[in-house]
């Protein structure tokens, strides 16, 4: 079952690397711990059970005359000097018949001593017995058994300075992989804000720092390798959709903004109340197109579409938008419009400028017009109600001179 967390519940990469950090030393360092603990008991075995036979074997030695003359005293008096300064805990002497012949232990308190017992009693589990020798023959021997309170303290002293070294060491070991683990975490939180830029803001000009570490180093560059093709692609996608964008918008014979333009526009225009209270639309028709497509050819009627969109161009200058909608059909956006008579001006104007005949590119000019309609934007609510109105005023202008050449 998949389980989702919250942002607040995702733990940072910066948070489990250094859980990671800490629960692995912690780990190495406690095992290493019990390895040395267990090496350095057994060690400690080793060395007190040598310790114990040599001391064993200078006993023998020197309990040989006591031995030999049969001196429990002297036996006895040279076991206690001996174990007096802690080089066992019990000592027996037996004679070359095993009799008991001399036995020194030390006292010690059993409430205090029960655990040293309990440690001597596991590193030696039987006493160390060496025997005496006379002239080659053996007269007796020494079983020892160590002193349980000298083995506890080494093992104390040995355990506390191995535990002390342990925490140094792990203290060490956090220090300097906190600090490797820094340069790891800093270089790859540049990576991810270099990405995250990238994605929500489409910021394709954002690369990554030189890192420290080689290999974030090499991965950097090739990061910003593939964000410098990235922002090729973009930039190129983006050429693309604008000369799109510039098809999709424009008319190709007279690059003016077509039909689809002209619908984003007026749509924009009535939806804004500043603009559409000084506003204007045009409609304009050509007369008679048919006749030049019919008696020149639509290579002729082209040149005259041509040069039909220059003239409103320069008309319209930057104040004003012409479009073309189809065909010989026209439309221009009037801005800062005060009222009808300064439309039916500016109507006046435009018709002067088809004044000249048009050249069609054949040896032959012609005379062309258009028939101008007007609607302003303030008076509709609505653009069907705006062009209707502009489209019905062209057709009145263009009968009217229908019947003027007719009469």
């Amino acid at each position: 079952m998949n389980k989702d967390f919250s942002a607040a519940q995702r733990p940072t990469f910066k948070r489990t690397l250094r859980r990671i950090n800490m629960t692995s030393i912690v780990i190495t360092m406690t095992l290493a711990w019990l390895i040395l603990c267990v090496v350095s008991v057994v060690s400690l075995k080793q060395y007190a059970q040598k310790n114990l036979e040599l001391t064993g074997a200078t006993l023998s030695h020197t309990i040989e005359a006591a031995l030999v003359f049969r001196d429990e005293t002297a036996a006895t008096d040279t076991l206690a000097s001996l174990g007096k300064q802690g080089q066992f805990a019990r000592a027996d002497v037996f004679d070359k018949r095993e009799q008991l012949f001399a036995h020194w232990t030390y006292e010690s308190e059993a409430s205090s001593e029960r655990f040293n017992l309990m440690i001597s009693r596991w590193l030696f589990p039987s006493p160390t017995t060496q025997p005496v020798i006379h002239n080659g023959d053996v007269i007796g021997q020494i079983r020892l058994t160590a002193r349980d309170s000298l083995i506890s303290h080494f093992i104390w002293t040995s355990l506390g300075v191995l535990t002390a070294c342990i925490l140094l060491a792990t203290a060490a070991a956090m220090v300097i992989s906190r600090h490797l683990h820094a340069d790891v975490v800093n270089a790859l939180q540049n990576i991810a804000d270099v990405a995250h830029d990238v994605r929500t803001n489409r910021n394709f000009s954002r690369r990554v720092p030189e890192e420290r570490i080689e290999e974030f180093h090499h991965f950097a560059q090739d990061f910003n390798s593939l964000l410098d093709e990235m922002a090729q692609w973009q930039h190129s996608l983006q050429a693309k959709n604008d000369q799109l964008l510039q098809t999709a918008m424009h008319d190709p014979l007279t690059g003016l903004p077509n039909r689809a333009s002209f619908r984003t526009h007026i749509n924009a225009l009535m939806a804004d109340p500043a603009a559409k209270s000084g506003s204007a639309l045009l409609f304009m028709d050509g007369d008679d197109f048919k006749y030049i497509n019919d008696t020149w050819g639509h290579a002729a009627g082209d040149y005259v579409l041509i040069e039909t969109a220059l003239r409103l161009v320069e008309f319209s200058g930057k104040a004003y938008h012409a479009f073309r909608l189809g065909g010989d059909e026209f439309a221009i956006l009037l801005s800062n419009i005060s009222d009808e008579l300064q439309v039916q001006r500016l109507c006046g104007e435009l018709a002067q400028r088809f004044t000249p005949p048009m050249s069609m590119h054949n040896g032959h000019m012609t005379p062309f017009s258009l028939s101008i309609g007007y609607a302003l934007t303030a008076e509709h609510g609505s653009v069907e109600t705006l062009l209707e109105q502009a489209d019905k005023k062209m057709y009145l202008m263009k009968n009217q001179r229908t019947r003027t050449l007719s009469s």
